[in-house]
């Protein structure tokens, strides 16, 4: 039977009236039905990275940090002051941990090449602190409201661990290659030597030393210009 070709023209239009917008809708929700462990992790993901506090555009210039979030300046030197660390050395072993990301963590593996797995530790945030280790920071300092992606809180961490390492390993504070050891592998490791092995760490503490030099140098610069 021959059929009129502008009925069926709008017979299609009927069919498929869905805009663009809609079809991705309905796309997100043929995910949350079937996957929605991944569904989960998409929007979680996206959430986060909207709530997560960019780097500092230029992470090697104390000078350009500090004048990028010069909050940042009032928390780094009440670390500073509280645990009698060196504000230099505090930012290097943050330049190196993290390049001030907030929300950094170690790669996890995946499985298939889209199948996520675990992580390699606990490590997360701008000082890379373990689980275990921001517990410890939290008993002995009672900051119970102490998140790892807060730059205060991160800094002031590192500030008493560096004051725990001076105290257990007799290791100067304004010692950023062998501070950078001792946090990298623990005091007890670094009291064990395990650092000795691993010249690749070696090298990475050696890079924290000059970071710490280049900003002593940035800072004598610039910071009595800085804003209290």
């Amino acid at each position: 039977m021959n059929q009129d070709p502008t009925r069926l023209h709008s017979r299609r239009r009927q069919r498929f009236p869905w805009p663009a917008g809609w079809r991705r809708l309905n796309l997100v929700l043929v995910w949350n039905r079937h996957w929605p462990w991944l569904a989960g992790l998409l929007s979680g993901g996206l959430l986060l990275a909207s709530c997560a506090t960019a780097p500092p555009r230029n992470v090697n210039d104390a000078c350009a940090i500090f004048a990028e979030y010069d909050d940042w300046l009032t928390d780094a030197r009440a670390a500073s002051q509280r645990w009698g660390v060196p504000l230099p050395v505090l930012l290097a072993i943050l330049h190196q941990e993290s390049a001030f990301q907030s929300d950094a963590q170690p790669p996890r593996r995946w499985y298939l090449g889209f199948i996520p797995g675990p992580r390699p530790s606990s490590a997360y945030g701008y000082s890379q602190a373990l689980d275990g280790t921001w517990e410890r920071y939290i008993a002995a300092t009672g900051n119970r409201s102490a998140d790892r992606d807060d730059f205060g809180d991160a800094v002031d961490f590192i500030g008493w661990y560096v004051n725990e390492t001076a105290r257990r390993n007799r290791i100067a504070k304004s010692d950023a290659y062998n501070q950078y050891l001792a946090y990298h592998e623990g005091q007890e490791g670094f009291a064990r030597g395990t650092y000795r092995q691993k010249t690749w760490l070696m090298q990475r503490a050696r890079q924290v030393r000059q970071q710490a030099d280049r900003y002593r140098a940035q800072l004598n610069r610039c910071e009595p210009r800085l804003a209290a």
